[in-house]
């Protein structure tokens, strides 16, 4: 017996999903050309913070993220304007394998501050003002806050200027804020010449990773935060 030929009805059909798939298709252009831009950019402002710095004790650099020289140069900036008269830099990174390495003999070829003092120079900070502080198991902002932050304690600093990337500046300030509230007054300053653009952060890979990133960070956060609070 031979299949009963194709009907008008189905073609109509056919007919009728192609162009619910085409309005779709438009109505999803729409979307992306009228919401999905304001909606990203909301997305990339809620993680900056930026504020008026006033006079503190010390600025600090944060190291532990990317673009780090954008940090140094906006600490150079807040100290020649008078912001604080010391700057705290920290790093000496050392993983398992490191330290395995170093009882073999290996020693660097200079110090591990070394270059990070040169470039504030450069850019007009006397090595005097600068106290390096060495944080060897440092690898996120809440380990960096507290190795860093005894060490502030300890040097009787009372207030501090935070500077960092803008994408980092939200949780960056909040960790601090958190770990030493009553402790260490914290302004947050993003660095300036920091090429992350809240407004466009979308448009490019790297900057995509950051706020991918960052959220991701953030999720981190609350989770070590929610554990912490389970077990105590």
């Amino acid at each position: 017996m031979q299949d009963a030929p194709m009907t008008g009805l189905t073609t109509k059909k056919d007919r009728r999903n192609i162009t619910l798939l085409m309005l779709f298709f438009l109505l999803s252009i729409f979307f992306l050309i009228f919401f999905a831009a304001p909606i990203f950019t909301c997305i990339g402002k809620f993680i900056v913070v930026d504020e008026i710095p006033t006079e503190a004790d010390a600025i600090v650099v944060l190291y532990t993220g990317v673009d780090y020289y954008p940090r140094l140069i906006e600490a150079a900036r807040l100290y020649r304007e008078d912001f604080a008269k010391t700057i705290i830099i920290n790093g000496n990174r050392k993983t398992d394998v490191l330290r395995r390495i170093e009882k073999k003999g290996f020693r660097p070829s200079c110090h591990w501050a070394r270059d990070h003092i040169q470039i504030l120079e450069l850019y007009g900070v006397p090595e005097a003002e600068i106290v390096a502080v060495s944080a060897e198991d440092a690898f996120d902002t809440i380990s960096e806050a507290r190795a860093v932050g005894k060490a502030i304690i300890d040097k009787n600093i009372r207030s501090i200027i935070l500077t960092t990337s803008k994408f980092h500046t939200r949780r960056a300030k909040h960790i601090w804020q958190t770990a030493f509230q009553g402790q260490i007054a914290v302004t947050i300053v993003a660095a300036k010449s920091d090429p992350y653009q809240p407004s466009g952060w979308w448009k490019e890979g790297r900057q995509i990773r950051w706020v991918m990133a960052e959220y991701g960070a953030w999720v981190y956060y609350l989770w070590h935060r929610l554990r912490e609070d389970v077990t105590t």
